[in-house]
Parts: structure tokens; sequence; C-alpha cells
């Protein structure tokens, strides 16, 4: 069964796209065949990954609105064995387009079902619990949550987990909450650990064991268009997204792993035309 992940939380700023980027990343350069879908309006996770959202001809609007088959909406980012389905602004509309639709919760499922050669699909969801996360929570099989170790983390996550146990109840019965990540974690205050602690007793053994910490190389990398595995691998960062990688699978990674030459592609320029072809091979 392949494994679908929406990455969630409606409070902006948690670091949903950070960990998109980054995690299909690692789990890419592990040996999983993963597709990142960016479901959020603003693109970010296409930028972060280096493609141009405005000179892309489809994208996952295209795919849920106009029907347009997957191998048209994929594209090969620069790491070998992660595909992107990119967004751009066009998706902001979508709500107001699908709101008639029979059926417009499982839009993007219905999508999903044309692909079947990934193993793990990570989807970024934008900051809200409308209809496009709705949609996303239909799709997946669990939830990442990811939360801020700061004063308001816990804020909005009641509504958040309303929403999840609704579309359990009534539209997905097998959606799980694969686990929530601290992010943001800065070790020289009181403060942080106070949440951690706070978030710990809350959510007890779902909560990952990797922290995410501040970190200034994973705050540049995304305006490189570039992973932080890529960006600089060798940072905190980039050590506690492979980790969490790890946590994961469940598996262990070496703990030097970098992409090589064979697993990266011109990280300098990433083409639009670079686009994936074979979406059942």
């Amino acid at each position: 069964m392949k494994k679908i992940i929406a990455i969630c939380n409606q409070k902006g700023g948690t670091g949903k796209t950070t960990t998109a980027i980054n995690l299909s990343s690692y789990l890419a350069i592990a040996g999983k065949r993963v597709l990142l879908i960016d479901l959020d309006p603003q693109g970010n996770a296409t930028s972060g990954l280096g493609i141009d959202k405005q000179k892309i001809n489809n994208n996952i609007y295209h795919a849920l609105v106009d029907n347009v088959k997957p191998e048209q909406v994929i594209y090969q980012t620069n790491i070998q064995n992660l595909y992107l389905i990119p967004s751009n602004v066009d998706l902001s509309g979508l709500e107001i387009e699908l709101a008639s639709q029979l059926g417009r919760e499982f839009f993007l499922k219905n999508f999903l079902q044309l692909i079947d050669n990934h193993e793990i699909t990570l989807i970024d969801c934008p900051p809200s619990l409308g209809l496009l996360t709705v949609n996303a929570l239909c799709a997946a099989n669990s939830v990442l949550i990811p939360v801020q170790c700061e004063f308001y983390a816990l804020e909005g996550i009641t509504q958040l987990l309303k929403t999840f146990e609704l579309v359990k109840k009534n539209l997905n019965p097998g959606l799980e909450v694969e686990g929530v990540l601290l992010t943001m974690a800065d070790y020289r205050t009181n403060l942080a650990r106070e949440v951690i602690d706070e978030i710990r007793s809350y959510f007890k053994d779902k909560v990952y064991k990797s922290i995410i910490p501040r970190n200034v190389r994973l705050t540049e990398a995304p305006s490189f268009g570039k992973p932080i595995v890529v960006y600089d691998p060798n940072s905190i960062g980039a050590k506690k997204y492979q980790e969490l990688a790890q946590e994961i699978l469940g598996e262990e990674l070496n703990s030097n792993i970098k992409p090589s030459q064979e697993q990266i592609a011109a990280t300098e320029d990433v083409t639009i035309e670079n686009k994936y072809e074979d979406c059942n091979r």
C-alpha cells in the first residue's frame, strides 16, 4: 500500500512547506520514489524546489479542474526519485469553482488513483481548513502536523483535530495521525522547553523524537530553490530532517547521507522541460 501523507496545520508559519520540501528530499535520496504535491496557492514548495511557477503550463489546478492527465502535471526535480506537482495562484479560485460540484471533497483522491508508481506521496496543504485541505485529508492515509515551539503553539490545533475527526468519521475512515513534528525550537529559551513538554504531554507518543531547530540555513535554502540536503547538508537543520526521514521510514539512514552526482541533476538550473513522462513505470 502506498503511503500518502498530508502535511497540515491551518496556522501559518509552522514549517509545513519547509518540512514538505526537505522531508521529501531525504526520503527520495534514501531510495524511495516520492511525489510532492504543492496544494498551496502560494506555490512555495514549487519555488523552493527551483521550479518557476509562472512558467509551467500545467499544475495541480489543471489536474483537478480541467482533468489534465498526470503525466502533464508531474515534473522531475533536481533530486533523483523526487517528483513534483506544482502550484501557483491559479489554485486560489478552486474552492469557489468546486463549491457546487458533487463529490468536491474527493477530486484530489480521484486524481491520485490514476498514479500508482510512487511509494510515498506528501501533500503540502495551505494554511486553512478549507476545501483544499479537506481534499488532502480525504486523499491521505495519514496527517503530519508541524507545530512550532512558540507560545501559541496549540492555538488552532483543537480545530484541526475536530476537522480531522469529522473527515475520518464521514469521509475517510482510514485516516490516522502520522505524527506531530516540533519545529522552530530555540533551546536558548525556557519557553521552548515548556512548549515541547506541553505538546508531548498532549500528543504522547505521536510526537516525533526529531525536533527541527531554528536554523538560518533552513531559512536561506528556499531562496536558492534548493532543499537543505543540497544547499547545506552539514547544517543542523539538514541533520534533523534526515533524522525525521529515518523515523518515518523506520530504518537507519547513512549518517553522512548526501546527494551524489547521480542523484542530483543541474542544481543551479532546474528546467521545466525536465518533465516526468512515464506515470506508470
